[in-house]
């Protein structure tokens, strides 16, 4: 029975989710929280910059293929399922919510839960924090774009050049910085892995927080009627399923490792919500902007949830292969 029940990690974030529904963060606390998860992904990133070498660093930047496979999963795959399964799905939700799922579509994936997630199932992690990176840069200049071809009549305005110089303050300069200090901590660093796998987790769980946090308080459980909401839920979830096995099975197809299969379906089914909400206030000027971003956040919800299952799972697998290749070579 003990493998049917949700693990540790699970059940922080269902926890997590059920905290910030009854005790959502405002004011000034969730200022501390967005500073406290500010600093845990810069920590984050600054650990993976002082345990990963320079060569698998490189070897992350080279691998063409998975990163192509990435760009492709979220602004190819993703746009043509919201099309697509528009005459199924939109019956379910009203006209305004599934304009936001088609916005959804064309949104770039997160970066430092996927990486977060990669790292905790196993896989290719320089790969992923180029591949994931790559897609939230490019995303700012590819959904303007995706959002006009998709969505006829929405107005678009300029980009945000501070979207970019955030993700290189918080990301790029503490891996850097990282890689910088690998002379000095690398070693104490790879040596105390337990310390990266805390930082791991407990940046989603902070992410889980405020971002669940600042939908309640916009009025996610007021604003819709129960079955629109769950309908909405449906919809999310069809999306993400989709993805998923696309990713997995097709990561499969083409021959990639299990390795570069994790770093795919983790940074190729995900969706930013630190992204979106920024570009739908750009992008949508006089459409009702609470239910254009409420897909998203719910569907950054789902796919944390569903994810945190996914690679657990990836990672039990890869921990037994593991013993039992130990075990062979040693008979």
């Amino acid at each position: 029975m003990r493998r049917f029940l949700p693990d540790g990690f699970t059940l922080s974030l269902i926890a997590t989710v059920l905290l910030a529904s009854f005790l959502p963060c405002r004011g000034v606390t969730a200022q501390a929280f967005a500073g406290l998860t500010d600093i845990a992904i810069a920590l984050l990133f600054f650990l993976h910059g002082a345990k990963l070498s320079r060569e698998a660093v490189v070897a992350g930047m080279t691998h063409w293929r998975l990163h192509l496979t990435v760009l492709a999963s979220t602004f190819v795959l993703f746009p043509v399922l919201g099309l697509l399964l528009k005459p199924v799905l939109s019956p379910l939700v009203s006209p305004d919510l599934y304009l936001g799922i088609l916005f959804l579509c064309t949104l770039p994936s997160t970066v430092q839960s996927s990486i977060a997630f990669t790292s905790i199932a196993r896989g290719n992690v320089p790969a992923a924090i180029v591949s994931a990176s790559a897609s939230s840069m490019l995303g700012i200049f590819i959904t303007p774009l995706l959002v006009g071809v998709m969505i006829a009549g929405t107005g678009q305005g300029g980009l945000s050049w501070h979207a970019v110089g955030s993700i290189v303050l918080q990301l790029f300069v503490p891996f850097v910085a990282g890689q910088v200090a690998q002379r000095w901590i690398g070693g104490w660093v790879r040596k105390h892995a337990t310390l990266l796998t805390f930082v791991d987790r407990g940046s989603i769980l902070l992410v889980v927080y405020t971002a669940f946090s600042a939908a309640v308080l916009q009025g996610l459980w007021k604003q819709l009627p129960l079955p629109v909401l769950g309908g909405l839920v449906v919809v999310n979830v069809v999306l993400l399923a989709c993805a998923l096995l696309t990713t997995r099975y097709g990561a499969r197809a083409l021959g990639f490792s299990r390795e570069d299969e994790i770093t795919i379906v983790f940074c190729g089914s995900k969706k930013s919500l630190a992204s979106g909400v920024p570009m739908a206030k750009v992008l949508f000027a006089g459409h009702p902007l609470g239910l254009i971003v409420l897909p998203i956040m719910l569907f950054h919800q789902i796919q944390l949830m569903t994810c945190a299952v996914l690679a657990r799972r990836y990672a039990v697998r890869r921990e037994a292969q593991s013993k039992l290749v130990a075990s062979t070579l040693r008979r």
